[in-house]
């Protein structure tokens, strides 16, 4: 987990599917896993997604919860809230899912940048006090995700 946690920023989005506009002010108490991905990214089709599933699907919403954040930073126009739509119905992706908003000028998306993510798949850990206690860029490996969600669960 990163050394030095720091407050996690707020995500800046322009639509939610699965749940109405959720805050990770309004998370707090809570661990949040939020994994950043396109659906034209290979990686987050085979590995990540399905590994969110696994997590909300395991540990109780009361102490985590699982947020998706669609990050377009390329193929813009193929991958637009309606496919979207499509998408996370016909791969049964059932946890909150956050459209990242683009400034008019600058093709990369805005929560994206503030995190200083470096592509997708990423997965942030957000701890019960909001601040980020892990960034991963990649895939995780399910028992190293599974002991840092369970470790931060028990802290109180």
């Amino acid at each position: 987990m990163n050394a030095e946690p720091a407050p996690a920023p707020e995500l800046d989005v322009t639509e939610w599917l699965n749940a109405g506009p959720l805050t990770l002010a309004g998370l707090r108490g809570r661990v949040v896993v939020l994994e950043a991905f396109q659906m034209l990214c290979p990686s987050c089709v085979s590995h990540s997604l399905p590994q969110a599933k696994r997590v909300a699907a395991t540990f109780s919403s009361d102490d985590v919860v699982v947020l998706g954040l669609h990050t377009v930073f390329e193929h813009h126009e193929a991958m637009g809230p309606v496919s979207l739509r499509a998408f996370a119905h016909e791969n049964r992706l059932t946890f909150p899912i956050a459209i990242d908003r683009h400034d008019d000028h600058d093709p990369t998306p805005v929560t994206f940048a503030r995190y200083g993510m470096r592509g997708t798949p990423t997965t942030v850990l957000v701890d019960r006090a909001g601040q980020v206690r892990n960034q991963a860029f990649g895939s995780v490996p399910d028992l190293a995700l599974g002991a840092q969600i369970a470790a931060l669960a028990a802290e109180r």
